[in-house]
């Protein structure tokens, strides 16, 4: 038996870029794919809202994630990989392969609550689309929220999936949509409905583990986006009693945990985990009204917030024969980066013309180089900050705050132009982010911070605002509510 296995009879028992001066470079390096055996099947899982204190694998004190911490002793955990602080912005960095202030998803947009804006297949690189064109067999399953699926019933299709199983997000007007986790409201190819006394994440994992299974003949490509462990707080089908948001959010990240040794499991009787890579991360820290502990400290959960317990995710990578074992690793990557690895891995093409932000790091995890290309990572987009004008969605910035850091020190750039520098902090020695050496006459502090300036200073001096073809005005849409570029900071 598998430590999988062996885990998966534990679970059920205890009920659980960035230089932009280096851009230049990223198209060659996605355009040149690493040489791998056969073209590698890779099963992408995405959690919602789950910073490293509710890991254990990262040292968190208060859960036991067993075979997540089992992934990693199998692969390679990294330590300085970021997301955004919130949903939208992280997503869509890591569909498009470009950062919030080229998208222009700067901010979080729920499509089927607010209309208006939604992510536009012929204004957008696509993930699928890449792999698809590559040969692969495409499926997603779980959370997209950035499409409404009443009005573009095809939208997974276009953005280049092949098959899909989608929560629908919460459609406004329709009081069933709501529901994610029990009794859970699903867009398939045969329309939206509710799935009455199931659990979402049970259909989303059995619906991706049937395309698997008849996709074998061929490499594939899943993209699992769970909607565990986000509010709202709930029971799960392993701890039905369970009472209080803290208990429920436990059990929602063991249920998660589960469900990944499931998934594995499952993979090993297919005879597909050899040549799988598996990735699990989170799209952005946890809720900020949960408090966890990590090595021996208390942290809060920093969902929307650029510190690091918002944006720095646990990000796993597996995969037998493939990928190095037992790894802890500080490369830097960020979510922009994912886009151009999977593209480097499937042997992919992406046209020459797309702008492109992130850089592929799949020599790395191969084995092929003792680290990745990046010298800098981005972060940014915290808040839901955006209006609509007679355009469509604008953010409210002309120039949006971010964080930009190496391996050790972190600058704070303000949401002002010309730039101005809130804050520099050394990651090593501070993980709090308390102390701010910004005025630090230190040699190599001045060094570090003149490095990161000269990357927040290579940036357009304009952030997008998203980029989308108008469409009939919906009786949901949020109404125009400020005048094109005048509200704007």
């Amino acid at each position: 038996m598998t430590p999988f296995k062996s885990k998966l009879i534990i679970s059920l028992g205890i009920c659980t870029s960035l230089m932009l001066s280096s851009t230049v470079n990223a198209q060659d390096s996605a355009n040149k794919a690493t040489t791998t055996p056969n073209k590698p099947n890779i099963l992408f899982i995405l959690a919602d809202d789950l910073g490293k204190e509710w890991i254990s694998a990262y040292g968190a004190e208060d859960i036991s994630t067993p075979n997540i911490d089992e992934l990693a002793n199998q692969g390679i955990r990294f330590d300085n990989v970021w997301s955004h602080p919130q949903c939208t912005p992280s997503r869509v960095s890591l569909i498009t392969g470009q950062y919030p202030y080229r998208n222009g998803w700067v901010n979080h947009w729920d499509a089927p609550r607010w209309g208006q804006g939604y992510l536009d297949w012929q204004q957008n690189q696509s993930v699928a689309r890449v792999m698809k064109d590559a040969g692969y067999a495409t499926a997603a399953a779980g959370k997209w929220q950035v499409n409404d699926f009443r009005i573009e019933p095809e939208a997974m299709t276009k953005h280049g999936f092949d098959d899909y199983a989608m929560w629908t997000g919460h459609e406004t007007g329709v009081p069933a949509s709501a529901e994610r986790y029990w009794d859970p409201y699903i867009h398939t190819k045969k329309g939206s409905k509710t799935y009455k006394g199931e659990f979402g994440e049970d259909i989303f994992s059995e619906f991706l583990l049937s395309f698997i299974e008849k996709n074998k003949e061929q490499p594939w490509f899943a993209y699992f986006a769970m909607n565990l462990p986000h509010a709202p707080y709930t029971t799960t089908p392993h701890k039905t009693k369970v009472d209080g948001k803290l208990n429920k959010h436990k059990a929602m990240v063991e249920y998660a945990d589960f469900i990944l040794a499931k998934m594995i499991s499952r993979l090993e009787e297919m005879g597909e985990r050899e040549n799988t890579i598996i990735i699990w991360t989170t799209d952005n820290g946890t809720n900020k009204s949960l408090v966890g502990t990590l090595n021996g400290r208390k942290v809060r959960g920093g969902k929307q917030k650029t510190t690091e317990n918002g944006i720095n995710s646990p990000f796993i990578i597996s995969s037998p024969g493939l990928v190095p074992t037992g790894v802890v690793s500080d490369t830097l990557v960020d979510f922009t980066d994912i886009l151009p690895t999977f593209a480097d891995l499937a042997g992919a093409n992406i046209p020459a013309d797309y702008k492109l932000d992130g850089q592929s790091f799949a020599p790395y995890i191969l084995n092929a180089k003792q680290d990745g290309s990046r010298s800098s990572i981005l972060a940014m987009g915290g808040m839901n900050e955006a209006e609509v004008s007679e355009v469509g969605i604008e953010n409210k910035f002309v120039f949006r705050d971010r964080v930009i850091r190496d391996k050790r020190y972190k600058l704070f750039v303000n949401a002002t132009q010309p730039l101005s520098y809130e804050k520099l902090v050394d990651l090593q020695t501070d993980p709090e982010e308390k102390i701010n050496l910004i005025d630090s006459k230190d040699p190599q502090i001045v060094a570090a911070k003149a490095a990161l300036i000269k990357v927040a200073q290579a940036q357009p001096k304009r952030d997008n605002d998203p980029k989308y073809r108008k469409r009939q005005a919906l009786s949901w849409d949020k109404p125009v509510t400020v005048k094109s570029q005048e509200w704007k900071h």
